[in-house]
């Protein structure tokens, strides 16, 4: 089974305030991910985790926590990744900036292209290739960013889309995501009901 979640945030006291999130402490915060995390995900599954995992600096309780997750984690690194304690780096299958890969939602194949970062222009986007993200949480820039893709899919004369532009925010705070690493089926699920 593959999983996907994006910007926990942990250790970063600022991002309970500023996500809103429905948490009275950091330590409240960590309870809740770790059992969401730890009730569905077994230690085969892949959980690609697109950037922001810990705010910086808190190496020893970070590599403690982290290793509690079940699974084997892939880290696309965001720009909070501090990935320089080597112990960390051990903690991952892998470790990168991108990465593209293939996913099923029941019969049907998906490519998916895996960033922290939004991007206007990933390969195969118009012929069915899924973008996840992270990194603008639940914000106007995350709203402005798909009010273009609609836009682009609507008015765009240079390409010819085949399908339906899809790029999916994974940060963990929006509703569908729930502080739970989600399958790309739960997660398109929850795009649809968005929107």
């Amino acid at each position: 089974m593959k999983y996907y979640i994006s910007d926990l945030h942990l250790f970063h006291e600022n991002a309970i305030k500023f996500d809103h999130r429905p948490f009275d402490s950091v330590q409240e915060m960590h309870e809740v991910i770790l059992k969401n995390w730890n009730d569905r995900v077994t230690n085969g599954d892949f959980v690609y985790l697109l950037g922001d995992m810990s705010l910086r600096g808190k190496n020893e309780d970070l590599i403690a926590f982290v290793a509690r997750l079940k699974g084997r984690k892939v880290l696309i690194r965001g720009n909070h990744d501090d990935v320089s304690d080597y112990r960390y780096q051990q903690l991952f299958t892998e470790i990168c900036d991108y990465k593209e890969i293939y996913d099923s939602v029941g019969k049907e194949k998906y490519g998916l292209v895996l960033s922290h970062y939004p991007i206007f222009s990933w390969k195969n986007m118009g012929r069915g290739k899924i973008l996840l993200y992270g990194h603008t949480h639940e914000s106007a820039e995350d709203r402005f960013y798909q009010s273009c893709l609609k836009q682009m899919q609507e008015n765009d004369c240079r390409h010819v889309y085949d399908k339906k532009l899809r790029a999916c925010n994974v940060g963990c705070m929006l509703p569908y995501m729930n502080y739970t690493p989600r399958t790309l089926e739960e997660i398109l699920e929850g795009v649809e009901v968005e929107t």
